[in-house]
Order: C-alpha cells, then sequence, then structure tokens
C-alpha cells in the first residue's frame, strides 16, 4: 500500500500521541545511594525540600537544620523553634514558616540568611503546615485544637481559624482551593474549601487505623492516604470515593508522589521505604521494600531526579546514637 503525505502525517500524530499517554517503566531498585552525618541531639519530624536552592528542611525538636545536598553538609540552621514539627515554603515571597508545636505559634524566616523575622500565634499544637498556593497563604494544622491557622506570610499575621471535626495530620491542596486534611482520630480526610474557609465535606477511609502521610496526584485526582496500620488507602479526590487499599510497612508517618515515574512512596517507622506502583489512576501494587532505619518515618521527595529522603539515628563506631541522612534512589 502506498501511503500519502497526509497518511504519514496522521501514523506519526498517532505515534506521538500514543507516546505522550504511554504509562513509564515500572520505578523498581531503589537503594540507599547516600548516608549524610548530620549529628546533633533532638527528635525530629517533617523534612520539606526546596527545589530552588537544592536544600532539605529536618524538622530537630527546637531548630530546624538546613542541609545543603549539593555539598552534602549541614548548611546552618534555623533557631528558636520550640517542637518544631514542619517547614512550609513560601518561593514567592522568599520566606519560610515552621509550625512550633511546644511553643503554639509559627515562625517566618528568610529563606537566605534563616534569621527568623517573625513569630505568629496559632491554634494548640500546631503540627503539619503547608503553603497553600491558591491564596498565597500558610496553613497549620493544629493537632490539640482541631483546627487550621491561616497565615499572611508578607503581613506576619494570622488572617483567620478554620474548625475541623477532628485531629489533623498531614494536608495538601489540590492547587485549585480544595485542601484536604487527614483526620487522625476519625480514619477521616476533610476537604476544605478555601474560597469560604471552610470544611465542604469529610470521607471515611475503610480499613485505616491513624492516617497521617498525604499525598495527591493532582493530574488523576487521586489522594494517598497512609495509615499507620500498614494500609495505604487510594481516594477518589473528588467523590471521596475509596478506590483500593494497598499494603505498607508499619509505623508511616509520610507519604510522596512522584508523578513522572507513577510510584508512591511511604516512610515507615519500623525501618522501611515502602515503593507503591501507580499502573493508572485506580490500579495499585507494592513494587518494593527498602530497608532504612528504625525511627525513619518522615520522607522529603526531589521529584526532578526521582529522590526520596529520609532521617534517623543509626549506631556508630562507639555505640552512640548518630543523627544521619539517608538519600534512596535508583
Amino acid at each position: 500500500m502506498r501511503l500519502t503525505s497526509s497518511k504519514i502525517r496522521l501514523i506519526l500524530a498517532f505515534a506521538i500521541l500514543g507516546q505522550a499517554f504511554a504509562w513509564p517503566q515500572d520505578p523498581a531498585g531503589f537503594h540507599i545511594t547516600r548516608t549524610i552525618a548530620l549529628g546533633g541531639d533532638g527528635s525530629w519530624d517533617y523534612l520539606r525540600f526546596d527545589p530552588k536552592s537544592n536544600r532539605l528542611f529536618v524538622s530537630r525538636s527546637t531548630r530546624v537544620m538546613v542541609v545543603d545536598l549539593a555539598e552534602g553538609k549541614l548548611a546552618g540552621e534555623v533557631p528558636d523553634t520550640d517542637g518544631v514539627h514542619g517547614v512550609a515554603l513560601d518561593a514567592e515571597l522568599g520566606r519560610g514558616v515552621t509550625s512550633n508545636g511546644k511553643a503554639n505559634t509559627a515562625s517566618i524566616f528568610d529563606l537566605e540568611s534563616l534569621k527568623v523575622l517573625a513569630t505568629v500565634p496559632t491554634g494548640a499544637k500546631p503540627d503539619s503546615i503547608l503553603w497553600e498556593p491558591f491564596t498565597g497563604a500558610v496553613l497549620t494544622m493544629n493537632g490539640a485544637a482541631n483546627s487550621v491557622t491561616v497565615i499572611d506570610v508578607a503581613s506576619a499575621k494570622a488572617l483567620t481559624s478554620i474548625a475541623l471535626p477532628g485531629r489533623p495530620e498531614s494536608v495538601v491542596s489540590d492547587g485549585n482551593g480544595k485542601v484536604f486534611v487527614n483526620l487522625e482520630d476519625k480514619g477521616q480526610i476533610a476537604e476544605i474549601d478555601m474560597a469560604t474557609r471552610s470544611v465542604r465535606q469529610t470521607w471515611n477511609l475503610e480499613g485505616c487505623s491513624e492516617p497521617t502521610g498525604l499525598a495527591i496526584d493532582t493530574v488523576h485526582a487521586r489522594l494517598f492516604s497512609a495509615c499507620r496500620n500498614g494500609a495505604l488507602i487510594v481516594v477518589d479526590a473528588i467523590t471521596g470515593r475509596n478506590i483500593m487499599k494497598v499494603p505498607i510497612g508499619l509505623g508511616v508517618d509520610g507519604v510522596a508522589y512522584d508523578p513522572e515515574i507513577h510510584a508512591v512512596f511511604t516512610s515507615n517507622k519500623e525501618g522501611t521505604i515502602s515503593i507503591v506502583e501507580q499502573k493508572d489512576a485506580d490500579s495499585y501494587c507494592n513494587l518494593q521494600t527498602v530497608l532504612t532505619l528504625p525511627g525513619a518515618k518522615t520522607l522529603a521527595l526531589d521529584p526532578a531526579r526521582h529522590v526520596v529522603y529520609t532521617v534517623a539515628n543509626r549506631m556508630d563506631n562507639a555505640g552512640k546514637d548518630e543523627f544521619v541522612l539517608l538519600e534512596i534512589g535508583q
């Protein structure tokens, strides 16, 4: 059969279209690629990766450790953040904001100098924290107050408080005014409408005990809620339908979604990273388990390099605890 130029163009168009919608290869073969000794005392919680500076912010009890990932060493610290749980980044203003769980405050600091510029009161025990792109505000999830504090970073003021029907944990945004937060004591996800600054609805998480980490796939409108009883619940972010329950490690606290390789990572306190493959929007399987360290319960993802970071203590040559950062890649 002779192909005309118009038929050739049509075939090429379909070929390109097929490549654009093709699902990539399995995201397998992850392992620990680098270990960075950071040292220092204190507990730890959420990690936050800054793609602009290639730095990692590590919440560490009374301060935030800032790691230069290119150099593989500590670059500085944000001081006086009593009981810090997490860090939000406002790249537009060049500011970071911490949630200080024991002080019931949020500290606003300069991302370059790391100098604290202002302190804002929050609800009791601010935990998870998020810069929300639709409003440009920072949200703190207040675990002992069942509320959200909405902070205007530019003016360093709390704008309002949003009541929640349960104890909040991790929070994510769809970028279009909807915010989703795990309710740890209820086994639910709450949807917040940022236009009205109110809870729109809640959804039950079937077979989930203590939902902690939360991630979102904005393209396919999927939420990934990680539960401490060893389950990852995939939820339709529009209807709240529970799509699938996938087994993961125990004691999870962090979860991240890589949209390019279609993989969900969970960090589990038992000392593992669970890697769940997204075969399509409604089909998932546990692809790989990476051994880390006991207590490595939180993580951060560099989606450009497909690298995950987690932290914990290991025993050094003298038999003492040494705080380290683990880099996990392919």
